[in-house]
This record gives C-alpha cells, sequence and structure tokens, in this order.
C-alpha cells in the first residue's frame, strides 16, 4: 500500500504541570520512562499550569522558563519537583538556590523572578490550559487526547505509550 501521508519525526507531549504540586512530582517516574523508552520520537514538552494554592507555583513556573533559557529545563524542573516541601518553606530563594546547585547563572533566576521576563509564557501556558480543560495537574495531552493525571496516575504511562506508538506508526 503507497500512503503518502508522512510519518511523524516525534510525537508531542504536553505536560501541564505546577512545580509545587506532589502529584506532579509523582508523575516524574512515567515521564522519565517514556523519555527513556522513545528517546527523540517523543517531543515532552513541559506547560505551566500554576494553581492558586500553591503561592510559589507562579514563581516556579518563571523560574523553570529560565532554566530552560539556560539549557537545562527538565534537570531543573525535577530538581524542583524532588524537593516541594523546601519550595513550601523558602519560597523564592529556594528556586534560586537549585539554579546555584546545577550550575546554572543563579544571578540571572533571581533577577529574572523580579523583572517578570516570563511571566508571559507562563500566562499564556495557563490560558490555553484552561481553554482545553486543564483543571488540575498533571494534566497531559497527547495526539489530541488530555489524560487527566492530577486523580490517579493509574494507567496513564501505558495509555500515553499506545497513543505514542499509534501516532509513531502513522495512524490516525
Amino acid at each position: 500500500m503507497n500512503d503518502s501521508s508522512p510519518v511523524p519525526t516525534a510525537v508531542v507531549l504536553d505536560v501541564w504541570c505546577e512545580l509545587q504540586c506532589s502529584d506532579c512530582r509523582g508523575a516524574l517516574d512515567d515521564i522519565r520512562a517514556l523519555r527513556d523508552r522513545y528517546g527523540d520520537r517523543l517531543d515532552v514538552r513541559l506547560r505551566h499550569f500554576p494553581l492558586e494554592k500553591h503561592k510559589h507555583a507562579f514563581a516556579a513556573a518563571q523560574a523553570a522558563e529560565e532554566a530552560a533559557e539556560q539549557g537545562r529545563a527538565w534537570p531543573y524542573v525535577e530538581a524542583v519537583l524532588g524537593r516541594v516541601e523546601e519550595l513550601d518553606r523558602a519560597g523564592e530563594p529556594f528556586l534560586v538556590e537549585v539554579a546555584r546547585e546545577l550550575g546554572l547563572d543563579a544571578e540571572e533566576f533571581d533577577t529574572a523572578l523580579i523583572d517578570g521576563r516570563h511571566i508571559l509564557i507562563v500566562d499564556a501556558d495557563q490560558a490555553e490550559g484552561k481553554a482545553i480543560g486543564v483543571t488540575g495537574t498533571p494534566t497531559y495531552v497527547i495526539g489530541g487526547e488530555r489524560l487527566d493525571g492530577g486523580k490517579s496516575q493509574a494507567g496513564l504511562r501505558e495509555r500515553i505509550e499506545e497513543i505514542t506508538d499509534r501516532l509513531l506508526a502513522g495512524g490516525a
């Protein structure tokens, strides 16, 4: 059969996340496993959805964008999520300290949090999330399907793998 439709080189997985969310911390193992399994064939994109109940979530989202600008988005996200309780207690100074620990330009992090240079990106992510029905974190969007991990992660990695495999094979 001659199918002229191109097979995608990478499938996009949007992960609507909040860096002060313990459920998002719990999702890290699944995200790591997916990245390990698919490598460059799965583009895992962090999307910000700071929740009002967490007072440092918006600043953490901005800090993650600064980490991305400095080329270390996922290591930074994993480091912050791995220490949610410290973020709860210490707030923005903790975000700068994590940057320093990872060898990033901590002064630039501090400046970015003060001048708000990444606010528009965080706001845009949050607005898009609300528009597509995201209400909590983590929420995944892949192949046009939204999967809510805020209630339970059970079975979500397998579902994401099914969709990814289908999309990589060129199926609709």
